[in-house]
């Protein structure tokens, strides 16, 4: 069986979720620092996530919905995908971000599975808590590495992209190694790099 795992803020998607939901909730300034250190890999994925979705709080769950049903996407997220599926690959997202988000971009995109976080809420508002499969910064190896058994996947036939320090975890199980318009950390964990913000540069990499 052959892998692509993709992040979705930022790799396949044009932007971070959480920034963008800050800013319709108007704590954009706020989310933005810890983002950047978080990304750099200066504070624990875990407490910064907890910290910027608390800037939500109070936030109506519609107005999340509005935000995520009119994501961009980088270019080459929609033909990236659709190659890969004519070339047998099973794709799936691993997100730190949440599920209000990602679900959009199954639909967008068209990939067959994702793993993400979930904003709490009470009476479809937001409490300021979130949950889920993604919320360490080893998660997303965690979960390839179970993934691979349950699809018969091997790291010979695995490809990961990222663009953040919370993907690294998930390079240790795969040949292809993509640092896709990243930071500096996971560059230096990556075996190919794209610094043109086009997915479809990805194609000459493929089996």
């Amino acid at each position: 069986m052959k892998l692509a795992v993709f992040d979705f803020d930022s790799t396949l998607m044009d932007g971070e979720t959480i920034d963008l939901l800050a800013r319709a909730n108007n704590s954009e300034a706020e989310v933005s620092k810890i983002t950047k250190e978080a990304m750099a890999g200066q504070l624990d994925f875990y407490d910064s996530l907890k910290k910027r979705v608390a800037t939500l709080k109070g936030m109506p769950l519609e107005k999340v919905y509005a935000v995520c049903n009119h994501l961009r996407y980088n270019p080459g997220a929609k033909e990236l995908i659709a190659e890969l599926k004519t070339r047998d690959y099973k794709i799936v997202v691993f997100s730190g971000g949440f599920d209000e988000a990602v679900s959009a971009g199954q639909k967008a995109l068209g990939y067959d599975m994702y793993f993400s976080n979930i904003l709490h809420r009470k009476n479809n508002i937001l409490t300021g808590e979130v949950g889920g499969e993604m919320m360490f910064a080893y998660s997303k190896g965690r979960i390839l590495e179970k993934l691979q058994i349950l699809l018969n996947a091997t790291y010979e036939t695995t490809i990961v992209v990222g663009d953040g320090a919370n993907d690294i975890s998930m390079f240790k199980y795969a040949s292809k190694k993509v640092a896709f318009c990243a930071n500096i950390v996971l560059q230096e964990a990556a075996n190919i790099i794209i610094d043109k913000k086009d997915l479809m540069l990805i194609k000459t990499y493929l089996d």
